[in-house]
């Protein structure tokens, strides 16, 4: 049976590759109609819309935070203490969605608190987890 945990991880993973997978698409559109050179990109999108630019940074902020969170679920699977990660598993990866999706729709105040808050949750549950996987060694 496969566990919360796992699940998890593959949904942050396949979530930072479909936020890849959307700015690439609209790269090679833009590309397409001649409206950027094919080396005419940033890592962060500088130059193209906002929503380009917010999705460059909602992909990066992804990759960033994969080694570490994506690193307590791999721990907790490798040790077989999953026990520790599997009640949070969801709600970890709901909010990890869910801060890219604010992210991507606006950077109005109370977005960005919205934002803030998602990640705030991630960052909750990753300290628990990293203590309990510690405390349990």
């Amino acid at each position: 049976m496969i566990s919360p945990t796992s699940i998890a991880l593959t949904g942050f993973m396949a979530w930072a590759l479909l936020l890849l997978v959307l700015m690439e698409a609209i790269r090679t559109q833009l590309v397409v109609r001649g409206k950027v050179p094919a080396n005419g990109f940033t890592p962060d999108n500088d130059g193209l819309s906002p929503f380009m630019r917010r999705l460059a940074r909602a992909h990066a902020n992804c990759v960033e935070s994969l080694p570490v969170f994506g690193g307590l679920l791999l721990v907790a699977m490798a040790t077989q203490r999953t026990a520790v990660t599997d009640p949070l598993a969801y709600l970890f990866l709901g909010a990890r969605v869910l801060q890219s999706l604010v992210h991507l729709a606006s950077t109005s105040v109370p977005m960005v608190t919205i934002r803030f808050t998602a990640f705030s949750v991630q960052m909750a549950i990753g300290v628990y987890w990293a203590f309990a996987l510690l405390a349990s060694a």
